[in-house]
């Protein structure tokens, strides 16, 4: 059984929301987790749910049927009151790859400007810190990071752009994040991830889960291009840390 105090409501026709108390905490996200993995395991039919988390929240969906929310809402209630915090998860740092040449980094002079540092401070503070996955979404594979050391926090753009590259890394708020395909946006963008984020044509397009860690390193533009080349042809090898549940 978990301390923290959970809500639950009806979200249309064949989900529904778990919510926790809306603070972004790590420890919040681990209580979502272990609570997501209980549901997996132990109280619902993953070939009928699917079971989405986030910051504060689970959304249950249904995949075929509307859903009897009171029942489910009572369900829920008991199998959140059990014993779940004991079961481990399996967790990974990722180390991906940045380039911060300035032809990606299109932001990055007025991003080290605004914060009065120099481009390479900039560059040392982002690639120092390991940030923490609470979320994917809008985009397939667009990972919300959190994390982000607070001389580095920034606002968005105040007109954002119609075309933002695909593996465009950027800056919003508390937050950092890649773009896994050329999209509208309006983050500060101030390099490109060379390793493609989502590939629908793998078994597990998406290969980054909420609560894994992420922790970015700076390469050159011949480096980048080289890892390009071979993602193209299937060998770029991802660098995966396991950790300690």
């Amino acid at each position: 059984m978990s301390d923290y105090s959970i809500s639950i409501r009806q979200f249309g026709v064949h989900a529904i929301l778990v919510e926790w108390p809306p603070k972004v905490e790590e420890s919040i996200l681990d209580d979502i987790l272990l609570f997501s993995k209980h549901l997996k395991q132990n109280c619902l039919d993953q070939s009928a749910w699917e079971i989405v988390p986030s910051y504060n929240s689970i959304t249950l969906i249904h995949r075929k049927s509307p859903i009897a929310f009171s029942e489910l809402r009572t369900d829920i209630t008991k199998w959140y009151a059990e014993d779940f915090t004991s079961e481990s998860r399996e967790r990974f740092l990722w180390r991906l790859p940045v380039c911060y040449d300035l032809e990606f980094g299109i932001d990055l002079p007025e991003v080290a400007e605004r914060l009065k540092m120099s481009i390479g401070e900039v560059i040392e503070l982002h690639t120092a810190s390991r940030y923490t996955v609470y979320g994917i979404g809008f985009l397939p594979g667009f990972m919300y990071l959190g994390g982000l050391p607070s001389k580095l926090e920034i606002p968005r753009r105040k007109e954002p752009r119609l075309k933002v590259q695909k593996g465009a890394v950027g800056l919003a708020g508390k937050q950092t994040g890649i773009y896994p395909q050329e999209s509208p946006g309006g983050w500060n963008i101030i390099g490109n991830c060379s390793v493609a984020m989502f590939n629908p044509g793998n078994e597990d397009p998406c290969f980054v889960n909420v609560g894994d860690k992420v922790q970015f390193y700076a390469i050159e533009k011949a480096e980048y291009d080289l890892h390009k080349i071979e993602g193209e042809v299937g060998i770029y090898k991802l660098e995966k840390i396991k950790l300690d549940a």
